[in-house]
């Protein structure tokens, strides 16, 4: 599976911009994400998979019909995912980001 890394940065890097009518790269990016699956890695060390449905000021994430893997999910070792359904995933716990889709070649 081809996997796009969308955002691998300390919080301490990412800025806002207050004004929330403009319409920033950043705004449109986020745009673009969203209804596609994507691959959260955590720092317990698990990995939510799920649909991105809309994120906020405190990097929050909202991903729908999402799925909680223990251990990596190409790992060699087959689990069975455990299914969470509407999940908010808080932002402070965000590691890394990444589009699940074995189409996609934009890096991001």
């Amino acid at each position: 599976l081809a996997r796009t890394v969308m955002a691998e940065r300390k919080p301490e890097e990412m800025k806002f911009d207050a004004d929330p009518t403009r319409d920033t790269a950043g705004r449109q990016k986020l745009r673009s994400w969203l209804n596609k699956s994507l691959r959260v890695s955590m720092t317990d060390g698990r990995t939510l998979i799920g649909v991105f449905l809309c994120t906020d000021r405190d990097k929050n994430v909202i991903l729908g019909s999402c799925q909680e893997y223990i251990h990596d999910p190409d790992s060699t070792s087959r689990e069975d995912p455990r299914v969470l359904g509407l999940a908010m995933v808080p932002g402070h716990h965000i590691l890394k980001i990444e589009i699940d889709d074995i189409t996609s070649d934009q890096v991001m």
